[in-house]
């Protein structure tokens, strides 16, 4: 391919069908197959969970019975785990956009960005299959019924092995590609803040995946070669399970979560016309949350019989993870502070992410008090709060990357009306499923049961009541991005200042004809590049 072809078409049309897909080397076309692939497992993620809730609309078995439920919750939380929110905005969004963020024509390593995907997809199939047998020990595989029950956890637990190495090679690819790649005068001070964000996702990626990698591997052992690691008949400990498996799934949070942060800090400059307040903070608050989250794992065990001491400990750490987050919110507020704010659809998803993730936030400091979580432990308190944080803030950030990023990812307008209409419903539709759920966990109610008490009824059927809004809501929100009301996107429709506004929409294969010299931040409107010569 010459470098002149490759300016004369858009990526979309720079070769056709499955192979020139599949086998391409281009970073935005492997950002667009990780968006399909996520938004697929999204959906069936979505359906699991919608039938958990539809069973308990009524105390016993409404729909399914109670070992079907064990594997919808199984395949629910595995699924949107490992496959959708894990992979999530890093993998779609941080191949599409990092290169076009830092002036380069693509990752440092196009190959390897490709086998990546691969090893993607053959984990996810591995998965799936294993999903299919099925299992039943739901997402956290915790021992000893792991080790016990006649599920496939073997295949299963091989599939989320091999997904870690698309993870590890990823993060590689973006570590690398930031440090070797950004243009003249793209300081690390002038770096976007999605790259910010993106760069702490990927130190994540590669010091925290390969713990989970190990203690699955263990874990196959245990079961196949009856080692001792994990079981008590044989002298092991399941609660060391629990602290490996922490000790990933912890800082796996703010995997998910870290680059939604890095999206808000694009957006909400945008459209409150304003330059972002406090830009370092919110750079090196990005990096503090990723220390942070190696140190706090143990708050997960409060209840184990690990030690009064070490308990206090990590409380005390739980704390400390919520000042890097207070930053970053306090910063986005004062950027909008006196701003001329636009309501577009990314923009309400953007403060719908504040609003949500504040509320998963702060619960989170429920849990983190040893006397309250004795009581909330194991509640739909936890449910309530793992979904705050993880939907309300990694998919609403991702729902707003989607709205922000369409005109230059597809060549097209959507229609903002219905986009907004979407956004309404999915909003209530959340807070109503989700809300209830911490009046049901300080009650009492237990997370992961089949059955319920009668006194639990009302609130659990409001909280089914809130998945058919939610799901009305995302069925617009689908039918919006998929009908564009305009085949012809301008280049920065939103007069964005950002480097990837620079270029046409869509973007050509190879980015960029001449390589950009930035003079000022990207975060200062006005003339911002000047071409080489």
């Amino acid at each position: 391919m010459s470098q002149s072809h490759s300016f004369d078409k858009s990526y979309l049309e720079d070769g056709k069908g499955f192979k020139s897909w599949f086998f391409t080397h281009d970073h935005k076309r492997l950002g667009v197959m990780y968006l399909w692939a996520i938004g697929i497992f999204f959906v069936l993620a979505a359906i699991a969970s919608f039938l958990i809730r539809f069973e308990h609309l009524t105390p016993g078995q409404t729909i399914v019975d109670a070992q079907t439920y064990n594997v919808l919750f199984t395949l629910h939380g595995a699924v949107m785990v490992f496959l959708f929110i894990v992979p999530g905005v890093a993998a779609s969004f941080g191949n599409f956009l990092i290169p076009l963020m830092i002036g380069a024509r693509d990752v440092i390593f196009p190959k390897l960005n490709l086998y990546s995907f691969w090893i993607y997809c053959a984990g996810a199939i591995i998965f799936l299959i294993a999903l299919a047998a099925p299992a039943d020990t739901g997402w956290t595989f915790y021992t000893p019924y792991s080790i016990d029950t006649g599920a496939n956890v073997i295949l299963v637990t091989f599939g989320v092995f091999v997904l870690g190495f698309s993870s590890i090679l990823t993060g590689i690819n973006f570590i690398v590609s930031i440090h070797k790649l950004r243009a003249p005068g793209l300081t690390w001070d002038r770096l976007p803040l999605f790259c910010w964000a993106a760069y702490a996702t990927s130190l994540l990626q590669v010091l925290a995946t390969p713990v989970v990698g190990i203690t699955l591997l263990l874990l196959i052992g245990e079961r196949y070669f009856g080692l001792g690691f994990f079981d008590p008949a044989k002298g092991g400990d399941p609660v060391l399970f629990q602290h490996f498996f922490w000790f990933y799934s912890h800082p796996a949070v703010y995997i998910m979560i870290l680059p939604a942060m890095g999206i808000i800090s694009e957006v909400i400059p945008v459209f409150s016309r304003k330059p972002i307040f406090g830009y370092k903070a919110i750079a090196y608050s990005s990096l503090a949350i990723a220390l942070i989250s190696f140190l706090v794992w143990g708050h997960h065990m409060f209840v184990s019989g690990q030690s009064k001491l070490i308990n206090i400990i990590f409380s005390v750490i739980t704390f400390a993870v919520a000042v890097p987050t207070a930053i970053k919110v306090f910063n986005w507020l004062w950027t909008m502070y006196k701003g001329s704010i636009e309501l577009s659809a990314a923009m309400l998803y953007s403060l719908a992410f504040i609003f949500l993730f504040t509320i998963g936030g702060l619960t989170g400091l429920f849990l983190g008090a040893l006397a309250a979580d004795v009581h909330l432990h194991d509640t739909y308190f936890v449910v309530a709060h793992m979904h705050y944080v993880m939907i309300g803030g990694t998919v609403f950030g991702l729902f707003s990357a989607i709205h922000f990023w369409y005109p230059k990812m597809w060549g097209k307008m959507f229609d903002e009306f219905k986009a907004k209409i979407a956004f309404v419903l999915i909003f209530i539709g959340f807070n109503v499923v989700f809300f209830p759920q911490f009046i049901l966990g300080t009650l009492g109610m237990p997370r992961r049961y089949f059955n319920y008490s009668p006194e639990f009824t009302t609130l659990h059927q409001i909280s089914t009541y809130g998945t058919w809004i939610l799901g009305i809501g995302f069925i617009i929100m689908l039918y919006a991005l998929l009908k564009p009301i305009s085949d012809k996107a301008e280049a920065n429709p939103y007069e964005s200042a950002s480097l990837e506004w620079s270029m046409p929409s869509p973007p050509p294969t190879l980015n960029f004809e001449k390589i950009p010299t930035l003079t000022a931040s990207t975060y200062d409107y006005g003339t911002k590049l000047e071409q080489e010569a």
